[in-house]
């Protein structure tokens, strides 16, 4: 291996890593929030799940990060290098304060920001990012009219039930839980996958897209322990700052996030985590009721979404040019 690619491979990993901190934030952060469950035994039972998710469904999301969204036959490794680095960045600007960005998002950005003044447009593939483009801005708004149904459906099965049923919704988050760490080990952790086996398309290391076990096992590694470790701010910023948080919101919010996530990775598309499961925590407080939610945060959160694509990739254009006016070529 090159110099050049053993460092795409720890800034991938490192990014993977983040991602794993400020990710399980989205997951755990309505257990914990409704009591189902203390901080540690949720961020353990979340990492488990995450880690054998890759195992268990695949890799499809990964051939879409890394062989439809650009062409490999004109990148090099500086413009993987300058995208993961763009994308580092803004990612910690946004784990600083606090801001439920998305990982995802600054991913794309990036890699499309870096490529784009390297290469110029003709080496995305346009039909490739439409895909994932309109899965990315899709995805919340399912996100919250699932929340809004389900929660809705809920409270029609249960209408004449005892107060006991909260420990129903308490236990259930077992189920609800484990399946929102299967499904974002599924899309989450090929992310970076995708990158790492890009990179070693470029490098000639390997002759076509196919992503090797080593891959799977590294990448699945750093998300598993960047999510055991956790991103506490990220947690109580999701956890209480849209609405008060009972098990029966929990239990909705997660049974919503698990279903649009899954379907997302079988269809194989990447998608935000962040936004999902924050749309699903909104579209089941509004559907209790619209003045549950506080808005004023939910508009800050999705300028965050808004704006992280084209910051990312500014970022990441900025990065490329350093490097090859540092070293003096591309």
């Amino acid at each position: 291996m090159s110099s050049e690619l053993i460092l795409v491979i720890i800034l991938a990993l490192v990014f993977e890593f983040i991602n794993g901190m400020r990710d399980s934030s989205n997951i755990v952060a309505t257990m914990i929030s409704s009591r189902a469950f203390t901080p540690r035994v949720a961020l353990g039972i979340t990492a488990v799940a995450e880690f054998a998710a890759p195992f268990l469904f695949g890799t499809v999301v990964a051939k879409t990060v890394g062989n439809s969204i650009v062409d490999s036959s004109v990148l090099t490794l500086r413009m993987i290098i300058a995208c993961l680095i763009g994308t580092l960045i803004w990612n910690l600007v946004t784990w600083f304060f606090s801001i439920p960005s998305s990982s995802t998002h600054a991913l794309i950005g990036g890699l499309l920001g870096s490529i784009f003044v390297a290469a110029g447009v003709n080496a995305i593939k346009l039909n490739g990012v439409y895909r994932v483009i309109i899965a990315l801005f899709a995805s919340p708004v399912l996100g919250f009219v699932v929340g809004f149904l389900v929660l809705r459906l809920i409270y029609l099965l249960s209408w004449n039930a005892s107060p006991n049923i909260n420990s129903l919704f308490k236990q259930g988050q077992i189920v609800t839980a484990l399946s929102l760490a299967f499904s974002y080990g599924t899309n989450d952790a090929q992310k970076t996958m995708g990158i790492i086996t890009l990179s070693l398309v470029i490098h000639g290391a390997l002759k076509e897209f196919s992503v090797p076990i080593w891959v799977i096992i590294i990448s699945a590694m750093a998300m598993t322990l960047g999510s055991f470790l956790g991103g506490w701010r990220m947690i109580r910023a999701l956890g209480s700052k849209f609405y008060k948080i009972r098990p029966v919101h929990s239990f909705a919010a997660q049974m919503t996030s698990a279903f649009v996530i899954l379907l997302a990775s079988l269809v194989g598309v990447p998608v935000s985590t962040t936004q999902v499961v924050s749309s699903g925590i909104v579209g089941v407080g509004a559907s209790e009721r619209f003045g549950k939610v506080r808005w004023t945060v939910v508009s800050d959160i999705i300028t965050a979404w808004v704006i992280t694509i084209p910051v990312s990739a500014l970022i990441s254009a900025g990065v490329y040019w350093f490097i090859i006016h540092i070293t003096g070529s591309g």
